[in-house]
């Protein structure tokens, strides 16, 4: 067996042994969980309403970036230092909220992926043919309405970065060109980034509505 065989099948192996550590946290989890009273269900929700969260959360801070950007295009006199500290503030809250959002999307899909596995096995097991029915019928209403849920919420997960783009770029700009001149140069790019903020906006609204929705029905 050549070198080249053997790093592949040594990196199998250990791929294989990080799939079955997850699997196996995971299913620990949720005995504990079941232990206190919830099951996959509940916490599917309660993952849903952690993005809703975030997400409000970081429609506040976004608005708060844009802030900072037109603060500093209309800049009169003052400490340029001063604006610019509090743009890469703002960029920062900006770009920890997108990933606390993207873990926490990972967290519901992971979940609802586990919870439809288990609705499928134990529907097999029931044996009355009305009552696998309208369990079938249950699942299906779960995973459409989950499906729309999850579209929604990638989408707006995705809205996010080119903002966080353009954030970083004004930052680093600015961190070595701090000036009024700089700044100024700056002007045209208002608008661009406050028509991305303001869609942006839009489409976590329309996945917090989303998710509102699912957590009533689910």
């Amino acid at each position: 067996m050549n070198h080249s065989s053997v790093k592949i099948i040594i990196r199998f192996l250990l791929v294989s042994a990080v799939l079955l550590f997850i699997s196996g946290c995971g299913k620990t989890y949720y005995a504990a969980m079941e232990k206190i009273g919830k099951e996959k269900r509940h916490i599917l929700v309660d993952n849903v309403e952690d993005v809703q969260e975030s997400q409000t959360k970081a429609q506040e801070e976004f608005k708060d970036a844009l802030t900072r950007i037109k603060e500093l295009y209309a800049f009169d006199g003052g400490e340029l230092e001063t604006f610019y500290d509090q743009l890469k503030d703002s960029y920062e809250d900006c770009d920890s909220r997108a990933n606390q959002i993207e873990k926490r999307i990972n967290d519901v899909e992971q979940v609802a992926k586990d919870l439809f596995i288990e609705w499928e096995a134990e529907i097999g097991q029931i044996n009355d043919a009305k009552l696998k029915s309208s369990s079938k019928k249950s699942l299906r209403d779960a995973k459409i309405k989950y499906q729309k849920l999850e579209k929604v919420m990638n989408k707006s997960t995705k809205g996010m970065y080119p903002v966080l783009t353009k954030l970083k770029d004004y930052v680093l700009y600015l961190k070595h060109n701090l000036n009024a001149k700089a700044v100024g140069s700056l002007s045209s790019e208002v608008v661009s980034i406050e028509k991305d903020v303001g869609k942006l906006i839009n489409d976590m609204n329309v996945s917090i509505k989303e998710a509102e929705s699912f957590i009533n029905s689910f």
